[in-house]
């Protein structure tokens, strides 16, 4: 008889999808590896076309129902589920890490209550959800969100159940049922989130899970007739192949994708801040779709600031995420590794110097990297290498500081160091991205829209833009007079 489920840490997974309130297999699986020590953590239903669209017909079945259960209810359920992720707070943290190789302690403090924060906010924000009717000529305007139907939400991996949260929490508040696809090297807190919702009383058929490889059901799902909304995190081709699969339907979509930031750091910035804001981008091994991996500083403090990065750089503990001592874990895959390492060799070998690291230390580990004599119109400056690989370029004027962070195709975020709130203001009006951050780092609201300019995104997530995205909004006209007396 087939194993339905796998334990991580003395937690018990079930690997099948979650379809329509019930656990289906598939006929084959995919093998889960964890990134910290490829230590095979089991077997798991792959999905077929077949699977994606048994999910969406569930969404679909599921949707009115859910769409006219009344706001106070759907915000209850919601506040259930982030219920029900605290109290599993620690299984989920140590799932998620054996999963992913993010540290532990990460999960425990910030992520994982984040999670619970997500589901929990918009089930509030649901509730003071309103437009203020407005007056035409003595005609009535009101504005409503309606649920716009089933949803196909896809997921990167290298924060999967935040996420999935950031996606879920917004479109089940909205009234709308959905289909959640997890990114097949992280799949087991997706699984753990289905139990944790049906457990929270969600209905059946509003949540449901498919896993598997996106080249297998990813088109199901994005080209589906009955899906009405799309949202993807991840790379600029598969979006690309997601906007054409979805066009034939002008299923809207809203994409949050790559990016490669800049920090800019002034003369006239806190030095040992701006580069603990540097060092900071190492985090998740630099897996972080908002790291500033593009290190901009003025001449004058150049040699200062490489001299204190690379002293405060040299002691960071890399290892077992597991261990709370450690500061950078492991890379999520040995193919993301050699894609990694490809990079930084293109780059010496077109003339960049490797002031630290350069190379991976094992078949999972790459070494903290800062690359510097490098061009603007270079590989390593212009593509998202999504490691622990930074780069310095210096620059003598503002104008050439906003010149250099503006000069790539992607717009998702910038950092700006410096003391000066004149400076401030006006390069972070010059700079092109979704976010900026001055004198600090992901400093993250939810009531803040979310998302990135160019090639780094369409649209918004966060506050009422996420109800923009996953509602259909509706203008309702009433005449002053006209109305009949029936008594």
């Amino acid at each position: 008889m087939p194993q339905h489920t796998l334990t991580v840490a003395g937690v018990t997974v079930d690997t099948r999808h979650w379809i329509g309130g019930e656990r289906l297999a598939s006929a084959t699986t995919f093998t889960d590896i964890s990134p910290i020590d490829g230590a095979v953590l089991g077997e798991i239903s792959r999905g077929t076309p077949a699977e994606a669209d048994a999910a969406v017909a569930a969404a679909r079945a599921a949707f009115p129902g859910w769409a006219a259960t009344p706001r106070t209810e759907r915000a209850r359920v919601l506040h259930a589920i982030a219920d029900g992720v605290d109290k599993r707070l620690d299984e989920l943290a140590i799932v998620e890490t054996t999963d992913n190789g993010a540290l532990l302690r990460s999960h425990r403090r910030g992520v994982m209550p984040r999670v619970a924060h997500n589901f929990r906010f918009f089930a509030d924000r649901l509730l003071a959800l309103g437009h203020e009717d407005f007056d035409t000529r003595g005609h009535r305007n009101h504005v409503r969100w309606d649920p716009a139907g089933p949803c196909a939400l896809i997921t990167p991996w290298n924060a999967p159940l935040m996420l999935e949260s950031w996606k879920v929490a917004p479109a089940l508040a909205a009234g709308n049922t959905v289909v959640l696809k997890p990114a097949e090297w992280t799949p087991l807190t997706a699984s753990l989130l289905a139990d944790i919702a049906a457990r929270a009383g969600l209905p059946a058929g509003v949540l449901n899970v498919v896993q598997g490889y996106g080249s297998e059901i990813g088109d199901a799902l994005t080209s589906h007739p009955d899906v009405r909304r799309i949202s993807f995190t991840g790379s600029v081709p598969t979006a690309r192949r997601i906007a054409a699969s979805a066009a034939p339907h002008l299923t809207p979509t809203s994409f949050e994708l790559g990016g490669k930031s800049p920090l800019l750091v002034f003369a006239d910035a806190d030095l040992d801040l701006a580069v603990a804001l540097a060092v900071e981008q190492y985090d998740n091994a630099g897996q972080v779709c908002l790291a500033a991996t593009r290190i901009l500083v003025q001449e004058p403090v150049a040699g200062e600031f490489v001299r204190r990065f690379t002293d405060r750089a040299g002691r960071l503990r890399q290892g077992d995420p597991r261990d709370d001592a450690t500061d950078i874990g492991p890379n999520i895959h040995p193919a993301h590794l050699d894609k990694i390492d490809g990079f930084v060799r293109r780059a010496v070998a077109a003339g960049a110097r490797a002031v630290i690291g350069g190379h991976r230390i094992d078949s999972r580990y790459y070494a903290p990297t800062l690359l510097t004599d490098v061009d603007q119109d270079a590989e390593i400056v212009q593509e998202e290498v999504f490691g622990p690989v930074l780069t310095l370029q210096t620059f003598q004027e503002e104008a050439e500081a906003v010149r250099l962070a503006n000069g790539t195709r992607f717009g998702l975020a910038a950092t700006v160091a410096t003391g000066d709130p004149a400076r401030a203001e006006r390069v972070t009006a010059q700079l092109v991205a979704g976010t900026v951050w001055v004198n600090c780092f992901f400093v993250r609201d939810l009531r803040a829209p979310f998302g990135g300019a160019r090639s780094s995104g369409v649209g918004r997530e966060g506050g009422d833009w996420s109800f923009d995205f996953f509602c259909d909004l509706k203008n309702t006209v009433t005449a002053p007079k006209g109305w009949q007396d029936h008594g």
